[in-house]
This record gives C-alpha cells, sequence and structure tokens, in this order.
C-alpha cells in the first residue's frame, strides 16, 4: 500500500472485537458495536506550531490505540476497510 497521511492525521486498521460474551453467547454481526481499538498503519508528518516548525506526532506505525466511537473516516483502499483521524481523535496509546 502506497498511502501516506497529510499533516496530523494517522491510518488506522481497527481490532475486531469478540464474538462471544463471556457466557458463551455468540453475538450476531448485526448486534455488534463497532470496536474503539485499533493499530495504526500509517501517520503523517506532523503539524506546524505558530512559529512554523514542524511538530512530529507522539503516536507511530504498529501502536494500538484507543479512540472514540464516531471518530475518523472510513475508507477502503486496496480492499481493506480503514480509518483516517486526526491525532486529537486518539483517547490514548495501549501498552
Amino acid at each position: 500500500m502506497a498511502f501516506r497521511p497529510l499533516h496530523d492525521r494517522v491510518l488506522v486498521r481497527r481490532i475486531e472485537g469478540d464474538e462471544k460474551t463471556s457466557g458463551g453467547i455468540i453475538i450476531p454481526d448485526t448486534a455488534k458495536e463497532k470496536p474503539q481499538e485499533g493499530e495504526i498503519i500509517a501517520v503523517g508528518s506532523g503539524v506546524r506550531d505558530d512559529q512554523g516548525a514542524l511538530k512530529p506526532l507522539d503516536v507511530k506505525a504498529g501502536d494500538r490505540v484507543l479512540f472514540g466511537k464516531w471518530s475518523g473516516t472510513e475508507v477502503k483502499i486496496d480492499g481493506e476497510d480503514l480509518l483516517i483521524m486526526k491525532e486529537s481523535d486518539i483517547l490514548g496509546v495501549i501498552g
């Protein structure tokens, strides 16, 4: 894939949640919520501050992150469903 997000945007692949509850009940696709956890695939170069200096992003490719339920824009790249979002939409890094 030859895609690089611009500025303070990141490209995220959702990490799918469990398909069963702890009690063993299988959750159908129609009842599942969209996962709020993902892996960063690519990051932009950063954002410019008031003096024009480039401030790099705090996240990097390979980081597992949590993001808001309605964060980002869904895109399809090379047949894969991905999200493009601003770094500010990311709530935190896991691990």
